[in-house]
């Protein structure tokens, strides 16, 4: 016969009501323990070792000296540092701001009732993003190509003067900005897809006795219903296209690591490889990573509180 204090438990083992309170409470963190351990290793302990290595002037086949914060100095004092920041933030916005414009435009005309062979055209919207990222590179320099690209053939054909897309710094951020959107429009608008598709219908039917046609409907009652899913591919797409690194690489070619003749391309992600794997600065490399983490962060704290501001509004 057990004691007060004491419980049979199903194993036979007999255990206090306060062991088995302190094991009920350790079992959550049991089950979520593989995710901390693998973001640990994968995710944690790189972040710190690079922030280790951007101390030391680090050459992965030569030495290795301590230089303390020198690396920063020295980073914030370089001019390809700015103009790989500016030229990153000025792709981030020609590309994200349009792409998630035409991603909402995208998902209204999926989910329109009339819409035949829906399950094919949502399907089709999504082959860029699942296409390689190598074939999309090569097309789109095909594409702007500046003595046989079709862009180019279509401006003659109205008239205008060809452009040397990768010549000038506009052009070239407008032809990576287009590699972009082609590719992650059909993956956000399947987002706000996804969204539209869970707004309670009444909405729509109270809008409709009030007299609101189909666009003011869309205005009034769509837009506002996916505030909270606009904040989410907001973020997402600020920290993505602050790293894009891909496309301006491929549609460089031999002049991609650089972003072109003049660096009128290149971005940060770039301008890292460039450092730390083309020069061997390990440790400038990891000081621009960590830069572009501090810019990245910056950015997407920036973006939710305008994003909550707006919709609160």
């Amino acid at each position: 016969m057990p004691s007060d204090t004491s419980t049979v438990t199903l194993n036979g083992v007999v255990g206090s009501p306060r062991r088995r309170r302190r094991r009920a409470s350790l079992t959550p963190y049991l089950y979520i323990a593989p995710f901390f351990l693998v973001f640990g290793v994968f995710g944690l302990f790189p972040l710190l070792y690079t922030a280790f290595i951007s101390l030391w002037d680090w050459n992965p086949i030569g030495d290795k000296t301590f230089i303390g914060f020198q690396n920063y100095t020295e980073l914030f004092a370089d001019p390809r540092f700015w103009n790989a920041a500016g030229n990153t933030l000025s792709i981030w916005a020609i590309s994200t701001i349009p792409q998630l414009i035409a991603a909402i435009v995208m998902a209204a005309v999926l989910n329109n009732a009339l819409l035949r062979a829906k399950t094919a055209f949502r399907m089709a919207v999504l082959v860029p993003n699942i296409t390689s990222v190598v074939a999309i590179g090569v097309i789109f320099t095909q594409l702007f190509g500046r003595d046989y690209g079709m862009i180019n053939w279509l401006l003659q054909s109205v008239g205008l003067d060809r452009i040397d897309w990768q010549a000038g710094r506009l052009s070239s951020q407008i032809a990576v900005s287009m590699m972009v959107m082609w590719r992650w429009t059909g993956y956000n608008a399947l987002i706000y897809l996804a969204a539209m598709q869970s707004i309670p219908s009444s909405l729509y039917e109270a809008a409709a006795i009030d007299g609101a046609n189909k666009v003011r409907q869309f205005l009034s009652v769509t837009i506002p219903q996916l505030r909270p899913t606009i904040i989410f591919t907001a973020i997402i797409s600020t920290i993505g296209g602050l790293q894009v690194f891909a496309e301006p690489l491929l549609f460089g070619g031999q002049g991609g690591t650089t972003g072109g003749a003049s660096r009128q391309f290149q971005t940060l992600a770039l301008f890292l490889y460039e450092q730390g794997f083309r020069n061997f600065k390990f440790g400038y490399g990891s000081a621009i990573a960590w830069a572009l983490f501090v810019i990245i962060a910056i950015a997407t704290v920036v973006n939710l509180k305008l994003s909550s501001r707006i919709a609160s509004e």
